[in-house]
């Protein structure tokens, strides 16, 4: 959902800004084990307006294809926009893409389960088998406030229009 939801203005600068826009950028980031820096690859299609599709190429989330229901929000219009959503690992996250400066900085929540468990997160929604694995891994921790709280920012390599090598989804298709 794009919000404000009332403004028709903001509606079709959506579809100007990111609307089925295409996105691959690279976090410098380092790898939880060594601490040796390392580059996480993501790759980013907003591909509806109440939905994401994305797959991660680097870092311990590496392997994951999944797609989910966010909600797109207007900062200022033609620079900014903020994305968020909750996924069925219980990993909540924020996004912000800074158009003129071609960044996009973000806040993961990380489920605790999740987060010690990065392997079992790997996947792809559409197998039912990886599906049922990620919901599992939302159950574990003491609390819903057993969370690994990751802040980053990534430089963007590759914009465009259209899916790339990511698979459509059905704009129905089930998430939280």
């Amino acid at each position: 959902m794009i919000h404000p939801t009332d403004d028709q203005a903001v509606q079709e600068q959506w579809k100007k800004d990111i609307g089925d826009l295409h996105l691959i950028y690279d976090y410098d980031a380092k790898n939880p084990e060594t601490n040796e820096p390392e580059k996480w690859r993501y790759e980013m299609w907003f591909s509806h307006e109440d939905r994401i599709t994305y797959a991660i190429h680097g870092g311990p989330m590496a392997g994951r294809y999944n797609y989910q229901k966010a909600d797109y929000q207007c900062i200022r219009p033609g620079e900014l926009w903020q994305c968020n959503w909750l996924e069925e690992t219980g990993t909540i996250c924020s996004l912000v893409y800074d158009i003129p400066k071609g960044k996009i900085t973000t806040l993961l929540g990380f489920s605790i389960g999740h987060w010690e468990n990065p392997e079992k997160a790997h996947g792809d929604k559409r197998n039912p088998e990886d599906f049922e694995r990620w919901r599992g891994l939302a159950k574990l921790g003491k609390s819903q406030s057993d969370r690994f709280l990751l802040n980053d920012q990534a430089t963007i390599l590759e914009s465009f229009r259209g899916k790339g090598d990511l698979i459509p989804i059905d704009p129905a298709a089930p998430t939280l």
